[in-house]
């Protein structure tokens, strides 16, 4: 039997349209992505659990419709006009929640990239009436966009993330790992993802092909 080699190579995640596995959990808020241009306001914001695909979307979108990404930590003030030329997404906005200059800094983005006609698509995990922002303007400008929620995933939106996870790792699993992991998981985005990690740096530091074997010593069950 040959055995499996295993590099650390880097992850590199597949953003494209026809890399997104379409489930109930998600089909609303991509048919709503896609229906850019046409939304109210010009605006959109996308809400659900870590891990549930909000940057993948983010990434469906930027290449219809051209948009430039930026993390909302990371939007400066000099750079607003600039991002404001075209359609803009702007990622991760509860991170902001303590911080006041880049609230401010989003609500001028919000208001010069609208007059100036283009799209805005935002994103964050949870309900963005609990994202925590203190500026009311920006709060009452968010509060006016219509949201598109991605939901907990179902079985086989979990399987087909775990497997484009190890996927984009440069990983291929034996076909009884995944569902393995499935049975014997919480029912997360995030737990997914850190079990493809765990199980990765594992195979790694063990010298071992990713079986149901290495993830049932991972888990700790039978």
């Amino acid at each position: 039997m040959s055995e499996q080699l295993h590099f650390d190579l880097p992850v590199r995640a597949a953003l494209g349209r026809d890399d997104f596995f379409v489930s109930p959990a998600n089909a609303v808020a991509l048919g709503m992505v896609e229906s850019w241009p046409a939304w109210a306001g010009n605006k959109l914001i996308l809400s659900g659990p870590t891990g549930a695909g909000k940057t993948h979307l983010v990434h469906v979108w930027a290449a219809l419709s051209g948009a430039r990404i930026i993390a909302a930590p990371d939007l400066p003030q000099e750079a607003i006009p600039s991002l404001a030329r075209g359609p803009v997404a702007v990622e991760d906005v509860p991170a902001i929640a303590g911080n006041p200059a880049a609230q401010t800094a989003l609500f001028h983005l919000h208001n010069l990239t609208l007059a100036e006609g283009h799209g805005l698509l935002f994103t964050g995990a949870g309900e963005p009436g609990r994202w925590g922002l203190t500026l009311p303007d920006l709060v009452s400008r968010l509060q006016g966009t219509t949201v598109a929620a991605l939901e907990q995933p179902d079985d086989m939106l979990l399987m087909a993330v775990m497997a484009k996870q190890f996927a984009d790792r440069q990983l291929v699993p034996s076909a009884d790992t995944i569902p393995y992991l499935l049975r014997h998981m919480d029912r997360s985005f995030a737990e997914a993802t850190r079990l493809v990690a765990a199980l990765d740096a594992q195979s790694l530091r063990d010298k071992r092909p990713i079986t149901r074997a290495l993830a049932r010593q991972l888990i700790g069950t039978g």
